[in-house]
């Protein structure tokens, strides 16, 4: 069978009058072995001039291979270089680079097996993720990204502002912010449509130089009405399973990559997420089993306190050895939109914690009460006037309605083994580093 196939070269060898090409076009983790003789045109001035990172472009006939670990072989009739790579400085050699070394180059780390590994399973997710809101009948919704809103209410938001603009006169007509949630907007629509969820990105301008933290990151969060915290919980649940299943089924090669070279067991550890159940427990009940072994930790825990990433680790890697619901945490900790429950001490929130990563999946039932919700937007701080349009909501057919965030790069941590969250997004914004 005739073909063209077009990529870079990823190593050379010459055998006597042969030259064999590794080319590899970054659809998947396996290289395709190029055989090209010497009687070919441009064999001796380019052919055997080839080194990592030139392109290329080879017609020639496909066939089966009689070489070990490869089903097939393709031997080139014509071998065309599109782009030279000086083997003096390009620094994609044939090693292993670690991978804080290729943060330093990131136009070029995805030409790498686990960049390129990486990159093939986060976009799969992002398939997944869609096909399970369309399946589920949800509609997307795109929430702005420039805001006047803060979801979070803890000031982290990076200002947004035009040319020339005055203190007095904002561009918008007060002050805006790159959005750290598209919640609030989603809330709108769900309110209107049913179901509905948003994916795209958001932004924390918090200073958070650690391997859990970017500056811009992608979120999805879904918001449903007619629904309560059981309902939140059985549908993020739900499609953690259908996301991890789907790449199982579908990236399965370089999974194993990542089973073999980052994090052994990997594979068993997405297929136990998809195949057993999740533990549910109370806040409560988490801090009783964290203060019984307080000693091990850093940060201190106690009833009030917001658990850390040590201490939901603790509670999925050492007592229950799977994914753990926590739900019904302090209203003090907690933001202002989340459902008071009937003790006046708690709210209808949860958090997903999985092994390796924490915190996935954060969400609550939403405060539809308009008197409740008035009272805990004031001792929030947060002017109620502001806010009216969400207040709004509330006023004019409120309903029972509930939503989650999932951060989808530690989603692709989770799913990949990658220890630090940088490894996991193209461009890693963080402070003091904006690369391309």
């Amino acid at each position: 069978m005739e073909v063209t196939v077009k990529g870079w070269i990823r190593t050379r060898r010459d055998t006597g009058s042969f030259s064999f090409l590794e080319v590899n076009d970054g659809s998947c983790l396996a290289n395709l072995q190029i055989i090209a003789d010497e009687t070919l045109v441009n064999y001796n001035e380019e052919i055997t001039q080839l080194s990592a990172g030139c392109s290329v472009v080879v017609s020639g006939i496909l066939q089966k291979s009689p070489a070990k670990g490869q089903d097939v072989e393709l031997l080139a009739q014509t071998v065309a270089v599109q782009g030279w790579a000086d083997p003096a400085t390009y620094p994609l050699q044939k090693k292993r680079h670690s991978l804080e070394f290729l943060r330093g180059i990131s136009h070029l780390r995805p030409r790498t097996n686990a960049l390129g590994a990486v990159t093939r399973v986060r976009a799969r997710l992002t398939v997944a993720v869609n096909s399970f809101f369309q399946k589920q009948d949800f509609i997307q919704v795109h929430t702005p990204i420039i805001t006047t809103s803060d979801c979070e209410g803890a000031g982290e938001m990076f200002q947004v502002s035009a040319p020339g603009e005055k203190d007095d006169k904002p561009f918008f007509g007060s002050p805006a912010g790159l959005t750290v949630s598209g919640q609030l907007q989603a809330e709108v629509y769900a309110q209107a449509m049913g179901q509905v969820y948003t994916f795209g990105p958001t932004f924390r301008a918090e200073n958070s130089n650690t391997s859990r933290h970017l500056a811009e990151f992608w979120m999805i969060e879904p918001e449903m009405s007619f629904c309560d915290l059981s309902c939140n919980i059985q549908v993020a649940t739900d499609l953690l399973k259908f996301v991890l299943q789907d790449v199982l089924d579908n990236c399965i090669e370089d999974l194993a990559l990542f089973d073999k070279f980052i994090e052994k067991g990997l594979i068993q550890k997405l297929r136990d997420i998809v195949d057993k159940d999740f533990v549910h427990i109370t806040y409560t009940a988490a801090v009783e089993e964290l203060t019984a072994v307080a000693d091990r930790f850093e940060y201190h825990v106690e009833w009030g306190v917001d658990l850390q990433s040590e201490h939901e680790r603790y509670l999925t890697e050492d007592v229950y050895k799977c994914p753990v619901i926590v739900t019904n945490y302090p209203a003090t900790i907690k933001p202002f939109y989340m459902r008071l429950s009937d003790d006046g001490e708690t709210v209808a929130a949860m958090d997903i914690l999985v092994p390796g990563i924490g915190e996935i999946v954060g969400g609550s039932q939403r405060e539809e009460r308009l008197d409740v919700l008035t009272k805990r937007m004031k001792e929030a701080g947060i002017d109620t006037e502001e806010y009216g349009w969400y207040l709004d909501l509330r006023r004019y057919g409120t309903v029972p309605h509930a939503g989650f965030g999932l951060g989808f790069e530690r989603l692709v941590q989770f799913a990949t083994g990658m220890s630090n969250i940088r490894e996991v997004i193209a461009f890693p914004r963080t402070p003091g580093s904006a690369p391309c």
